[in-house]
């Protein structure tokens, strides 16, 4: 009996390749997950203390109110991105399966990475545009506050809600930071796959 030489088949050859992706999509994908579900706690419980700072403020501040409805929107973003990570993790699953047919293809797969990118980047731009409103009405409050002089006037005073805000938007705009990055080195890795 002849031994048969058996030459690799171009699917056998890509894949350690397709395994590689599988695993750098998945690995990524519950990296970010993890980093972004617990930013998106913290950014919850401060925005959780400015809604009840403000409820219980005998005057509250109409201003602050325009960094408070941006921030939510950026946690309203930064849940759909927690949940866009989850995702990732499961295309990594499909990748790694050794059926052929359960593989999403590279367009199905680069789609939902550039998807990814555009909520990171909308997400940054909606925190942005409520750290930039929270920090106006910072700043004015603190300008309108004469040196070494005792404030009669209470909504000039910088409140600990004030500041709470200000931190669930840097914590917004870190975690959609973070998110975007992610999905811009995924789709960097899919390419030259």
């Amino acid at each position: 009996m002849e031994a048969e030489t058996r030459t690799p088949t171009v699917e056998h050859m890509q894949s350690p390749k397709l395994y590689g992706i599988a695993n750098t999509i998945r690995l990524t994908g519950w990296i970010t997950f993890w980093i972004q579900l617990g930013l998106t706690v913290v950014t919850s419980l401060t925005l959780l203390f400015a809604f009840t700072g403000r409820a219980f403020a005998d005057q509250p501040n109409p201003g602050l109110g325009v960094g408070v409805f941006w921030a939510v929107c950026g946690a309203i973003a930064l849940l759909f991105s927690v949940y866009w990570d989850f995702r990732y993790t499961r295309i990594g699953k499909h990748l790694a399966n050794p059926n052929p047919s359960l593989h999403p293809s590279k367009a199905d797969t680069t789609q939902a990475i550039r998807i990814g990118i555009i909520v990171g980047l909308v997400g940054i731009l909606l925190t942005l545009l409520g750290a930039g409103a929270t920090l106006s009405v910072l700043i004015a409050k603190s300008i309108s506050q004469p040196p070494g002089v005792a404030i009669t006037d209470p909504n000039k005073i910088i409140r600990a809600l004030d500041v709470f805000v200000m931190v669930a938007n840097i914590n917004g705009i870190t975690a959609h930071f973070i998110g975007a990055i992610a999905s811009i080195w995924l789709l960097e890795r899919v390419h030259q796959h």
